[in-house]
């Protein structure tokens, strides 16, 4: 039996159409997390005395697996940010690994595992505490940076650098923090050669003003510890960090993680993340229209669970979101989470908010 010719080519057209198609979904799956970088922080590794900042070494060791078996590449935040000031590209399935404090766990518990898949990292050291109980020394940190661990600032004393001290005016603010900074910066050039200019703000805390000094100073980008996803566009002196501690520090919370998108979200208003006299604060933001499915935007508060949110009228990608109750702690935040419009991928913001003059237990 042969089919007439005009069927023939209608198989052929279905047949190209279906090739068509496949090739368009997988270059999409790939578009989707093409020009961004899920950033992870850690602190300590194997120091079960220390739940919150700690990750058990078995669990870590799986989250490198995961990597290497998810064929995802793994960039030291310098190039990172590199990247996104230059426009450069980045590749697909982009992870960096970042660590803050230089606690000696770091050499004996991460290294062996990171050396074992090939793995870069970036450090952040807070120069006061080189050497004395339960940090790395400068011989240590010297032997890394051979190595090929990334450096950075982590501040001299790790304070809490958004706050002004008794009595002390926004000129004076300044000139303390900064010389912190630029006395950690030369110390680290002394000691190690050379460093990259990479910042991380101590406890993840940032104000306008704390970024200014940072960006006065000439570094190229900054690390807080707000959870989201790195991406063209986005500030390089807030660039987000998921935190692997605690409750978080798990394979399971790490894949999820790895999986997460950007939220392109405009922050209209506040312009600082430290509290104010309205609290718990108001937050309004832009979303583009179209990105995601913004019908199932939703936040959630630390300690809380979901806050409020309402659309503008008048504006459709405009939303106001306040949570129900005060906030708790000094940082706090709202983490806003929407997914794609076909439901198979998840995006992710978070908000930092910071109340100043609040000691942590």
């Amino acid at each position: 039996m042969r089919f007439p010719i005009s069927f023939v080519a209608i198989f052929r057209t279905l047949a190209c159409l279906g090739l068509f198609l496949a090739l368009y979904l997988q270059a999409f799956a790939a578009s989707a997390t093409a020009g961004q970088a899920n950033i992870f922080i850690y602190h300590r590794f194997g120091e079960a005395r220390y739940p919150s900042t700690n990750i058990a070494l078995d669990v870590f060791s799986a989250q490198l697996r995961e990597l290497r078996e998810g064929d995802y590449s793994v960039l030291p935040l310098g190039e990172v940010v590199d990247r996104l000031r230059s426009g450069d590209p980045l590749p697909e399935r982009c992870a960096c690994l970042t660590v803050d404090d230089a606690f000696r766990s770091f050499l004996s518990g991460a290294m062996p595992l990171l050396r074992r898949h090939g793995f870069p990292v970036t450090l952040f050291v807070n120069t006061d505490a080189v050497g004395t109980p339960g940090y790395l020394d400068w011989d240590e940190l010297r032997a890394l940076a051979r190595e090929g661990v990334e450096i950075g600032n982590h501040s001299a004393s790790h304070a809490y650098l958004v706050e002004n001290l008794p009595g002390e005016d926004d000129k004076a603010w300044r000139e303390r923090v900064g010389g912190d900074l630029i006395r950690a910066q030369r110390q680290l050039e002394r000691e190690l050669g050379g460093t990259s200019r990479l910042f991380a703000y101590p406890y993840g805390e940032y104000s306008p003003g704390l970024l200014e000094v940072v960006r006065d100073l000439g570094f190229s980008g900054a690390a807080a510890q707000q959870s989201g996803v790195a991406a063209h566009g986005a500030d390089l002196f807030t660039l987000p960090r998921f935190p692997m501690g605690g409750a978080y520090a798990t394979l399971e919370g790490f894949r999820d993680k790895l999986a997460m998108r950007h939220l392109a979200v405009k922050v209209v208003s506040p312009v600082s993340p430290i509290i104010g006299a309205e609290d718990p604060p108001v937050l309004i933001v832009e979303i583009p229209v179209g990105e995601v499915d913004l019908s199932r935007l939703r936040c959630f508060v630390q300690g809380q669970g979901e806050a409020r949110i309402s659309r503008d009228p008048a504006a459709p990608g405009r939303f106001r979101v306040q949570a129900l109750q005060p906030l708790s702690g000094r940082r706090n935040k709202y983490t806003l989470t929407a997914p794609s419009l076909d439901g198979r991928r998840w995006y992710w913001f978070s908000q930092l908010w910071v109340r100043r003059g609040t000691v942590e237990r």
